[in-house]
């Protein structure tokens, strides 16, 4: 299978490439891959078959629509599909059939998408390991004895397995960027307002993103440009007008890498892998410079807004949850209004102050994840292991939801076992181009997301 959209793209527009063949192909690796990996839940064969052959028409007609007619890719079953389910992974959900599509996924059908299916996930997005879902865990691509990663666990291992050229995902504490570190794939959380969230189950209102996961960082900017725009419908959604492009940047990135929290405690393998990746940064991209930086480790917000949306499903029919899901939202139930409000106060000093920064350096660099993925007959064996190693899974990610900076995992090497290491590129608010930049430098001058795991 072809694993560049950019590439695709060019064949299909050439007409040297069939959207039904591409379609087929992915169906058929799903097929093929999906008993394994447990990475969707629905699949849209029916529906994917017939918009490959309206595709077709239309590029034989003149009617492009752009880079991603005709590409297939599949959803995180937490957003909402006309007259397709969306389960958020959960019993509760197992049947809803929304009647109205989410924004982004309008956005998707209008730039010529095809819609695979929907992707399995950390029940209702409040997890770091895709351990816990209605519909069974799932497993990383490169080792199914490991986790793929979460909550867009499923999405993750879809495209790390070719089960689709493209995956979108949403991103509360990292929920894009670390399953796909622990995926080798490239994963993308821009700005927060960036993306509409109208019509995305969400998890916490203030810090939830939506974002693509792909096989290039190229291939990433494609999808979100599709996605990206104001939606005056949406709430969170920030008008921030046209935003300047650094165009070809000619002189040196000044690279930022904060040390303290970010690269403690790293597993061996990450460190070696990270520290690698500074040595090709400051080959080929520019200068690196330690910084310091207070970090945001609060989780109250979260938590408050997550029990906010569930309380009264919380209140009618709690055995409808997984019991570890029901635990984590209950965590919510005792924060006042007071707190709240006084919360989103600080939510939004913190991202004024974090503008600093980046007025002496352009981007910053961290390990995406301090560890390589676990084991999941290990969690399965000792539970009481699994959210302590989810919020070691997710920390060097979360502080960048609670700034709402863009921030992008790529692949940076491998541990010994042979699982997937992510290096994070993030920069300052609106800074996708500099970030995309910066990583596709990084990405140009090495291999390391030419790699595919050996599936059988």
């Amino acid at each position: 299978m072809l694993i560049s959209i950019t590439e695709t793209a060019r064949l299909l527009r050439n007409k040297k490439l069939s959207p039904l063949e591409l379609t087929q192909d992915c169906l058929r690796q799903i097929a093929q891959l999906n008993p394994l990996l447990n990475a969707y839940i629905t699949v849209n064969e029916e529906s994917a078959l017939q918009q490959a052959r309206e595709a077709i028409e239309e590029i034989h007609r003149g009617n492009w629509r752009g880079p991603l007619h005709g590409i297939p890719l599949g959803l995180k079953d937490i957003i909402d599909t006309a007259g397709m389910r969306t389960t958020a992974a959960t019993e509760r959900f197992k049947d809803r059939v929304p009647d109205k599509d989410a924004e982004v996924v309008r956005r998707l059908k209008q730039a010529g998408a095809i819609i695979l299916g929907k992707h399995n996930l950390h029940e209702f997005a409040y997890g770091g390991s895709s351990m816990i879902s209605y519909f069974g865990e799932v497993h990383n691509p490169w080792n199914a004895a490991h986790i793929a990663g979460g909550s867009s666990g499923g999405s993750a291992a879809a495209v790390g397995a070719g089960m689709g050229l493209a995956a979108i995902g949403t991103d509360t504490a990292g929920s894009v960027r670390e399953p796909a570190a622990q995926c080798g794939i490239v994963g993308l959380k821009p700005t927060y307002g960036c993306v509409s969230l109208r019509g995305v189950i969400p998890l916490s209102i203030s810090l939830d993103h939506v974002g693509p996961l792909t096989r290039t960082v190229g291939d990433a900017m494609l999808v979100l440009h599709a996605m990206a725009g104001y939606d005056p419908e949406d709430a969170t959604s920030i008008n921030a007008g046209d935003q300047d492009s650094p165009g070809d940047r000619k002189k040196p990135f000044r690279i930022g890498v904060p040390r303290r929290f970010f690269c403690e405690d790293l597993d061996p393998d990450v460190s070696s892998a990270f520290e690698e990746a500074l040595v090709v940064l400051r080959t080929t991209a520019g200068e690196v410079r330690e910084i310091d930086l207070t970090v945001p480790t609060d989780r109250t917000l979260q938590m408050a807004e997550s029990y906010a949306y569930h309380a009264d499903f919380v209140a009618s029919s709690p055995e409808l949850y997984q019991p570890e899901t029901l635990r984590r939202i209950r965590s919510g139930e005792h924060i006042s209004p007071a707190e709240i409000k006084e919360k989103r106060r600080e939510l939004k000093r913190l991202r004024q102050e974090i503008a600093s920064v980046f007025q002496n350096i352009d981007v910053l660099v961290t390990p995406t994840v301090p560890i390589p993925p676990p084991q999941i007959a290990e969690l399965k064996e000792h539970p009481d292991l699994l959210r302590p190693r989810e919020l070691v899974l997710l920390r060097n990610t979360r502080p960048f939801n609670v700034w709402g900076l863009p921030a992008i995992s790529v692949p940076c090497g491998f541990s010994k076992a042979g699982l997937p290491v992510g290096l994070q590129i993030a920069g300052p608010h609106w800074g996708e181009a500099l970030v995309l930049q910066l990583a596709d430098a990084y990405e140009q001058a090495t291999n390391w997301h030419m790699r595919q795991p050996r599936l059988e």
